[in-house]
Order: structure tokens, then C-alpha cells, then sequence
């Protein structure tokens, strides 16, 4: 009598399982977007049957490969495969480690936004790129999801760098379809810290002497005149000759933050036979009168 349908969008789970192939199995032209994301490739008939099921979008799936006990998640990119056959990147089927033509079992996934994710890459040479971040957030933009433990694919100037998933939250397999993640690198494997020592202090001997460069002789360049005339060579004298210098000796007591102002109290008596002066006194001199006296006459 009242036959609307009640439960027609309530979503199902989706679960079947395929054979599975790498992207280089598909006919016609090779498919590098495949192989640098993390989609797959299914058949006609799973699109038909996800519509009937009421699948949230984007969709997303969970891997398994029940033999070797591993999953991992991943979108899906198109549906042009052969019934029966799912295509999988080279690097999705070495982590769940499948060979061609195997059984994977595949079922649809509801995955939570990805607030953060860690990254270790799995050679030093990923520390030759400039920007990391940069690079590593422009080839997820082909990744639907992501799974701790998985080990992805970046390609980057037509070299591949393999990228360990460390850490995800909120949870172990999250959606990275337009979210604000939080990404750290760990240090790649083989990197070895460089050891920052502090320099040796050289011991210094106050009793060496330092002698100038007996051919360096100051102000001995040719000179002009501004009225064209010639200058007269000097006459080396006395004073242009080499001197020998002696370093002096460090202050050891010296303390960090502290000014020392050295004085010289004594005084260096060169002249013996210097006469002593008197002490001054004050209004010792004689006076004088500015208006004489007046004699008197006898």
C-alpha cells in the first residue's frame, strides 16, 4: 500500500575482487598519469554497480591481498578496463606485493580528512631537491588517500623518489582530497649527521718573533711632481731597514665582559743630574709700589 521507497540512498558497501595488472598490461598508449598517482583503473560494469549502490563520493577502496595479509587504499581514475581486470601503479602492487594476474579483493571506503602526514624518503638523494614540500605536494595531487606503512612513487626531473608513509592522523588510511595537511620529513635512510666539532685551539708560543717581509720596504713607490720634474731617489736610511717585532704576551687573567686599563705609575728617571726645583710658595715675591714716595727736604 505505501510503496515509496524508504532506503533507496542509503549507501552499501561495495565488494568484489578482480585480477589485477600493471598499468603496463593496458592496451593502447602508455598511461604515466597511472603510474605517477595513486588510482586505479576498473571495469565498466563496477561503475554501473557503484551507482546502484549509492557510494559516497569521491570514491575511495581498500586493496587487500588476503594471500600476504596487506591493504592499502587508493581512488579510482577511470573505468575503461576488460571485465574481470583491475590495473594497478607498478608501486601500489609492490607494496602488497602481488604479481601479475593475482586476486585482489577490493571493497569501497569511507576515509576521514588527513590533518597531518610523515614522510621519510627512502634515499639521501631526495635532499638534492631545493624544495621537498614543493615537490612532494604537487605529485599528491594525484593521490586520492593515503596509507601508513605504504611506500609511494614521486617523480620528479624524470628520476623516481620512493616516499615511506610514516604517520597519518586522524587515522592509519585518510582522504587527501582538498585538505589542509600538516606535513613532516623524517631523515632519509643512510643519512648520517655531520659532525659539527668545535676547532682545536693551536697552542701559541709568546716567544716567537715575527719578522716583516725583508722586501717590503713602505713608501718606496716612484712618485711625480706636479711640475713635471723627476723625483730624486732617496737615500735608504736607517729607518727603512727591517725591524724585528716581538709579540706581546696575552693577558691569561682576562675576563669575558671585563675592560682592563694598564697604567704606568713609575716614572723613568733618565737624567740623574736633573736639578731638583724648589717647592712652590704662595705670595713668596716681593712688592711694589705704583706711586713713590715723597722725600722730604732737609
Amino acid at each position: 500500500m505505501f510503496g515509496f521507497p524508504m532506503f533507496d540512498h542509503i549507501p552499501r558497501s561495495f565488494k568484489t575482487q578482480y585480477r589485477c595488472y600493471s598499468v603496463s598490461m593496458l592496451p593502447g598508449q602508455e598511461r604515466q598519469d597511472v603510474e605517477r598517482g595513486g588510482k586505479i583503473i576498473m571495469p565498466q560494469s563496477a561503475l554501473d554497480t557503484l551507482t546502484r549502490l549509492n557510494i559516497v563520493y569521491p570514491m575511495m577502496f581498500k586493496l587487500t591481498n588476503q594471500s600476504t595479509n596487506r591493504m592499502t587504499h587508493c581512488g579510482v581514475l577511470e573505468f575503461v578496463a576488460d571485465e574481470g581486470k583491475v590495473y594497478l601503479p607498478h608501486w601500489m602492487m609492490s607494496n602488497m606485493l602481488l604479481e601479475e594476474g593475482d586476486i585482489v579483493h577490493i571493497e569501497s571506503a569511507n576515509l576521514q580528512v588527513a590533518t597531518y602526514s610523515k614522510f621519510q624518503a627512502q634515499s639521501v638523494d631526495f635532499l638534492d631537491i631545493t624544495n621537498q614540500k614543493a615537490v612532494l605536494e604537487n605529485a599528491l595531487r594525484n593521490f586520492a588517500c593515503l596509507t601508513t606503512g605504504d611506500v609511494v612513487a614521486i617523480n620528479y626531473n624524470d628520476k623516481v623518489y620512493e616516499m615511506l608513509v610514516m604517520e597519518t592522523k586522524p587515522a592509519n588510511a585518510v582522504s587527501i582530497i582538498e585538505c589542509d595537511m600538516n606535513v613532516e620529513f623524517a631523515a632519509p635512510v643512510g643519512y648520517v649527521e655531520p659532525e659539527r666539532g668545535l676547532p682545536k685551539p693551536t697552542p701559541v708560543d709568546v716567544a716567537v718573533e715575527i719578522q716583516d717581509d725583508a722586501s717590503f720596504k713602505p713608501f718606496s713607490g716612484s712618485g711625480y711632481r706636479l711640475d713635471g720634474k723627476k723625483k730624486k731617489k732617496p737615500q735608504p736610511s736607517e729607518d727603512q731597514c727591517p725591524q724585528v717585532m716581538k709579540r706581546g704576551i696575552p693577558n691569561y687573567d682576562y675576563q669575558k665582559g671585563t675592560l682592563v686599563f694598564i697604567r704606568n705609575s713609575k716614572r723613568n728617571n733618565t737624567n740623574k743630574d736633573e736639578e731638583k726645583i724648589d717647592p712652590f710658595t704662595a705670595f713668596s715675591g716681593k712688592a711694589e709700589a705704583l706711586r713713590l714716595k715723597k722725600t722730604r727736604k732737609k
